[in-house]
């Protein structure tokens, strides 16, 4: 299984997570689903989520707003979610799933992970051989995670993200 990531959605990985730094982001993954893949087109940040530096959570009302109204764009469907996991102090962000995150996945669902550090020095973006993807952007360091929960296990999957490899430091 792998996830391929378009430029919409990683800028909205990227930009929802360095917009609440020192908090966690949420959003939405939407796309498709095909036997082997996820095409994540769009990732759509929930601005009303309640943000802490060490969690986040929808606000469940506006939440199911939004999934009833998802079936009308019928090209694509919800995959999954996102969200961050921000540097706090000299706590780096990792982006592995916590025990809560992990007790949140549902069958079947794409998660992806946000690890947002301070820049200790400026890298180029790259597709790691972990199933990563990571680089620098001004003072902050990325590294993004896939996982998906199948048969009640959580698995990292492969990312693969043309458009990252492109980006100037």
């Amino acid at each position: 299984m792998k996830v391929f990531l378009s430029e919409a959605a990683f800028m909205g990985l990227v930009l929802s997570s360095l917009e609440v730094y020192k908090k966690e982001c949420l959003g939405l993954l939407l796309g498709y689903k095909l036997e082997d893949r996820y095409i994540v087109e769009y990732s759509v940040a929930y601005q009303s989520a309640k943000r802490m530096r060490n969690g986040v959570s929808p606000n469940r009302l506006r939440h199911s707003r939004i999934e009833g109204v998802l079936p009308k764009f019928d090209k694509l469907e919800l995959l999954g979610d996102f969200h961050s996991h921000p540097q706090y102090g000299s706590l780096k962000g990792i982006p592995k799933p916590s025990s809560l995150d992990i007790n949140d996945m549902k069958q079947g669902k794409l998660y992806m992970i946000v690890a947002i550090n301070d820049n200790e020095h400026s890298v180029r973006w790259r597709e790691n051989q972990d199933g990563t993807i990571s680089g620098t952007l001004n003072d902050f360091h990325f590294k993004i995670s896939a996982y998906n929960f199948e048969e009640n296990k959580t698995r990292r999957i492969l990312i693969r993200c043309p458009f990252c490899l492109v980006i100037e430091n």
